[in-house]
């Protein structure tokens, strides 16, 4: 009997594939098309959040209030005309230490540079007021817009003595008017209408002074 030792075929010899040599343009245009992409990619995710953080106030303000950072909310904008940016003030810069408010902003409102100045461009003065605790709202506090009335035996004028005056100062009863049941209010008014104020005040005999809150 034969033998199939000899007839037995050699198995062909293994291929290994190797990999492509730094000269491959295979190799080129795929790092070309990774790289486009991350650009690509890049690029759209900076055209998708081209928003800005401004400063808004965050309860209503009036004419004379001093405005700091407590004051103040974050919100982000996208301004059709970019250089629109530039009336607001953004949340990475500092704002400026005695920044006051030359007429009333809007709870919500964007803070804009034009409504502001230093204090001593406001033009008002801080006018203290005595106030029987009974005979002011409660909720008034700092910022609350408050018309002043002035009510005695004699000499009492028509309306308010004073109308949409900002309040910069409310201590509550316990600090300092407790034992005269009185409370105390600052309020920023024109220094025109002050003098005024006060001349109305001393005409007026036992003159009993009434908060009405407006804002």
């Amino acid at each position: 009997m034969a033998s199939d030792q000899g007839n037995s075929a050699a198995p062909p010899a293994a291929t290994r594939t190797g990999s492509p040599g730094w000269r491959d343009p295979r190799l080129w245009i795929g790092v070309l098309i990774v790289a486009g992409s991350v650009v690509l990619g890049a690029r759209l995710l900076e055209s998708a959040d081209d928003t800005v953080q401004v400063w808004a106030v965050g309860a209503d303000l009036g004419a004379g209030d001093v405005v700091s950072e407590s004051d103040l909310v974050a919100e982000r904008v996208r301004f059709a005309d970019p250089s629109a940016v530039g009336r607001y003030f953004t949340v990475d810069e500092q704002l400026p230490a005695d920044l006051a408010l030359l007429r009333g902003v809007g709870s919500g409102e964007l803070l804009p540079r034009a409504a502001v100045g230093s204090v001593e461009d406001t033009g008002t003065v801080s006018v203290p007021l005595a106030v029987d605790a009974e005979l002011v709202p409660p909720a008034v506090d700092d910022g609350s817009v408050v018309d002043v009335y002035l009510g005695g035996t004699a000499g009492t004028p028509d309306g308010p003595a004073l109308d949409d005056v900002v309040v910069v100062d409310a201590p509550g009863l316990d600090d300092g008017f407790g034992t005269t049941g009185k409370r105390q209010l600052v309020v920023a008014v024109p220094e025109d209408l002050a003098e005024d104020f006060f001349a109305r005040l001393s005409r007026v005999e036992n003159a009993v002074t009434t908060v009405a809150q407006v804002s």
